[in-house]
């Protein structure tokens, strides 16, 4: 074991089990590596491991549905995932590290071992852990009771206007007029803006970078400049989220989302200035926070960096399920089956082979994601109306393109053509059709996993899925493969959403696209699910498989197909002779050479090895 001493005894004080308890037991342990913005495990996944962090800080998150809340951080020599040692099969948060992270970690199997091994340590440590989780609970607890103040009473209202009029805001909220008039214009799918937390992230990132240009350019004061950064910063730290409350369907080219964002900002930004909400006086949503934009040059660019940001999490989900596809490959490399072609016996191959091929159709849909992704960082920034830059001052496009870059941390781009960029919705097109791409490959795999999985007795049965739960309400016994089946509907649903997409940026007319709103929603809801649906299939389906050898094995020698493969040794008529008798008597190809004398049994399994099925291979001329 190579774990620092230092980092065992602060362990040790912070999980109170003593430090060679700690020693004996993670001496079975591996260390692990994560990189920036690396997923350690999501929620409701099954727990694979326990550790101890060695270096660098993971985050806890909860929430897989788009809106994701911070937990805590979880710093260097604290425990994580400890609930393996109580058998709890399954994570109730997500974990990962924003700047990279390394953990000692001793697997699941390992800890089973050590309890049938050296079980009055084992349950010490258990003891323990039961009490820290007991502490750490009491102490949420009590955080929780010292934010009551936090719980709003509804009762207090201020009048807030706009160019319709006067209307009443509740004190408690932080969006106003404009806000109000969307939610009720736009009561249509009980789909938030909240549920999409990364499009509410691109939306401070736009209007912090564009308060520092304009700051900059000497059009925005500073102490209004300091006001919307800290309020985009709580944004961008998880706070308020609740108070983007118009529906993801609106009409209006995205300006009720947009308006959302500024009154949310600016009334932050008021209470940070000491001030009352809607004193818009002091900050006000459109002349100081929209400060040179428009929703159609804010509002596209927030789409963009969502799905960047959304784009990581996606990139992460689909390359575990290469690994785990990989991972399979190797460990079936040596067990023989039947190959198919239109659902019919076709050449002998590996199990390994197939689920290779897997692993590639993941790795292209990889690298495809990633080439639309690219387009997404050439934005439209200080194009404002339609993209004359009118109202903003000059160098302000160039400038906030640089800002939103820094505060981002993407590589961001200003648009050749402003005008163009602002009417053209095909980079929104393209990465939902290679979203499409990868929906369609993934849900064949999920196609064949349940063909080959299927019987038990009445079918291929030349894998078995893991078990998740009773498969019928009618038959015992029965299981189903519910996890492919969950993901064939969502790539159903995401190959869906790429023909609205397309409909949506057609709809473009000249010098705007009006239906971005729903570009929006498929796009970020459509990588949100895949990307769930690409956790849940590695964790609770791939890494479970197994393999039916002697069954695979059977119908190799049972095929008629076989004959292919014998056709360099025994000619091409004979072996259509041999098939034809098998065909007609019922026999095995394989028995019918064996009896006829025409190879030894043991030139056949020599032909039938996996090394030999695996690679093309020299036959000497007759």
């Amino acid at each position: 074991m190579n774990i620092e001493e230092k980092i065992i005894k602060i362990a040790a004080r912070s999980s109170d089990i003593p430090a060679d308890d700690l020693t004996a037991f993670f001496s079975e342990g591996i260390r692990r590596t994560y990189a920036p913005n690396e997923w350690l495990f999501h929620e409701s996944m099954p727990r694979r491991w326990a550790g101890i962090i060695l270096d660098g800080k993971v985050e806890l998150v909860r929430g897989v549905h788009g809106s994701s809340r911070h937990i805590a951080t979880i710093i260097a020599g604290t425990l994580i995932s400890e609930g393996a040692f109580l058998e709890d099969h399954s994570h109730s948060n997500s974990a990962f590290t924003r700047h990279g992270a390394t953990v000692w970690q001793i697997s699941t199997e390992k800890i089973a071992e050590f309890r049938t091994s050296q079980p009055a340590l084992f349950h010490r440590i258990v003891a323990r852990i039961a009490v820290s989780i007991y502490r750490r609970l009491r102490e949420l607890s009590n955080r929780l009771y010292e934010r009551k103040d936090c719980i709003q009473e509804v009762g207090g209202f201020r009048t807030e206007q706009d160019s319709l009029g006067n209307r009443e805001v509740s004190d408690y909220a932080y969006y106003g007029v404009q806000t109000i008039r969307a939610m009720e214009n736009f009561s249509i799918s009980g789909i938030q803006l909240r549920n999409f937390s990364h499009l509410i992230e691109g939306l401070a990132l736009v209007k912090k970078a564009a308060a520092m240009a304009n700051f900059e350019l000497g059009v925005l004061e500073e102490a209004k400049m300091r006001a919307i950064a800290a309020a985009c910063d709580d944004l961008l730290a998880g706070n308020l989220h609740e108070h983007f409350v118009v529906d993801m369907f609106q009409g209006g080219a995205g300006t009720s989302t947009n308006m959302n964002a500024n009154e949310v900002i600016a009334n932050r930004g008021l209470e940070l200035m000491g001030r009352e909400k809607g004193d818009y006086g002091y900050l006000h949503p459109n002349d100081d926070v929209n400060c040179s934009q428009s929703t159609n040059d804010a509002y596209p660019t927030s789409i963009k960096l969502a799905v960047l940001l959304a784009n990581r999490s996606l990139i992460n989900a689909m390359t575990a399920l290469k690994a785990a596809l990989d991972a399979k490959a190797e460990e079936f490399g040596d067990v023989l089956k039947m190959g198919r072609t239109e659902n019919q016996d076709a050449v002998p191959m590996t199990l390994g082979q197939e689920f290779s091929a897997y692993g590639v159709m993941i790795e292209s849909a990889i690298k495809a994601i990633e080439r639309a992704a690219y387009e997404f960082l050439d934005i439209n920034m200080g194009a404002t109306a339609i993209g004359t830059g009118i109202n903003s001052p000059p160098g302000y496009a160039d400038l906030v393109t640089q800002k939103l870059s820094m505060v981002s941390g993407f590589a961001l781009r200003r648009a050749r053509n402003l005008i163009e960029a602002t009417q053209n919705a095909g980079s929104f097109c393209q990465m939902s059709s290679t979203l499409k791409r990868a929906a369609v490959q993934i849900s064949k795999i999920c196609n064949d996993l349940r063909w080959l999985s299927s019987g038990p007795r009445c079918g291929l049965n030349e894998i078995n899925l893991p078990p998740m739960q009773p498969g019928s309400s009618i038959m015992p016994g029965k299981v189903n493969p519910v996890i492919p089946e969950l993901v064939n509907q969502v790539c159903y649903q995401v190959m869906g959403y790429d023909a609205v997409v397309s409909m949506a940026a057609e709809a473009s007319e000249l010098e705007l696209c009006m239906a971005e709103p729903i570009i929006a929603y498929d796009l970020l809801h459509g990588m949100m699910i895949l990307t769930n649906a690409c956790v849940t299939l590695t964790s609770r389906c791939v890494n479970g498989i197994e393999a039916n050898r002697d069954v695979c094995r059977g119908y190799v020698e049972n095929s008629i197909g076989l004959v292919t493969a014998l056709v360099p040794f025994l000619g091409y008529d004979l072996c259509a002779a041999i098939a034809k008798e098998a065909l007609k008597t019922g026999s095995s190809v394989f028995q019918l050479v064996c009896d006829k004398e025409l190879l030894t049994q043991e030139q056949l399994y020599d032909i039938l090895s996996p090394e030999s099925m695996t690679d093309p291979r020299f036959i000497p001329k007759k």
